[in-house]
């Protein structure tokens, strides 16, 4: 047998990370490239920063040697399913990837990647929140998802606290509102003269994404003490745990120990990881919380791997 390695892929809003390794699991090389979160950017943009993160790291390598590849990307589950195959189509184009690679090649949910990531067990739930927010559990060869319906509802999100903070910066100023530090910070952080200086900024390129960096001055702000920071971050924790509770129970996880692998930034706060682990605590009281150690390509690593033996 000449098939030798393996390669994951992470594609996501801002980057795409591809990884090589052997069948035992060391990574040998790493590439990056630009985004491929089909939300995000176009098709034919994901499919060349796919191939070219690829392309990296199979440089050097001889004809048929890769076992398996495993491509994880966001949101390709939700609304991007059935363009798995036409993913791969365009993939397959690309006659050195196609030299290269003996076995499979998959597109499969960023969500079971960073949940591999972060334990080798097969049942268990992962919760991300980041820009967005999802969570994804598997148990007894059942699978439930809840949330991750793109930034216009992802509760408990970077996107949602960086809205409501976005919300008590003008209600303060309008006197809707109670004051809150949100405002004064947000002046000094973003350099503004003015409040139509904000909404310039906002309501110009990348919108998204910068409504989402005001979740950073809201846990600032609630480490001042603001009380109108805290209860939008306790209101997310909440929210997020309303995620969560709602697979677990569709799981039947209640009395089970199962890991709950939390991936993304939002997290970072503790106001927003105590008020979880509190809410979920009350329902499933032996839960596991990880935070991985591992990127999330490492997950896709992991499940070419398995398929590269014949794993489930």
């Amino acid at each position: 047998m000449n098939q030798k390695y393996v390669i994951g892929v992470d594609g996501g809003g801002t980057k795409t990370i591809a990884a090589l390794a052997d069948l035992e699991g060391k990574i040998l090389k790493i590439a990056k490239t630009g985004p491929s979160n089909l939300r995000n950017v176009d098709f034919k943009t994901a499919i060349l920063n796919i191939c070219e993160a690829i392309l990296k790291v199979i440089n050097g390598l001889r004809q048929k040697e890769v076992a398996s590849i495993f491509i994880a990307l966001a949101a390709v589950e939700e609304e991007f399913k059935f363009e798995k195959e036409k993913i791969k189509r365009e993939i397959f184009k690309n006659p050195k990837i196609l030299k290269v690679l003996k076995g499979d090649l998959e597109i499969v949910s960023d969500q079971i990647a960073a949940f591999r990531a972060g334990t080798d067990e097969k049942d268990g739930l992962v919760l991300i929140a980041g820009t967005g927010s999802v969570c994804h559990g598997w148990g007894e060869k059942k699978e439930v998802k809840t949330g991750g319906w793109g930034w216009a509802n992802d509760e408990g999100s970077g996107f949602w606290a960086g809205q409501k903070g976005y919300q008590a910066f003008f209600k303060d100023l309008d006197s809707r509102g109670p004051k809150t530090k949100i405002t004064k910070s947000l002046f000094k952080e973003w350099k503004l003269k003015n409040k139509e200086d904000l909404m310039k900024k906002i309501y110009g390129k990348d919108s998204i994404r910068k409504i989402s960096l005001i979740s950073k001055t809201v846990d600032k702000a609630s480490q001042m003490g603001d009380k109108v920071a805290r209860k939008i971050l306790e209101e997310s924790g909440e929210e997020l745990s309303i995620l969560a509770i709602s697979v677990i129970k569709k799981l039947n996880f209640h009395n089970k120990k199962f890991p709950l692998v939390l991936i993304g930034a939002m997290f970072k706060s503790k106001i927003i990881l105590n008020k979880l682990k509190k809410e979920i605590k009350k329902i499933a009281p032996i839960t596991e919380f990880i935070f991985p150690k591992e990127e999330p390509v490492i997950g896709a690593i992991k499940l070419a791997i398995e398929s590269a033996e014949g794993g489930s």
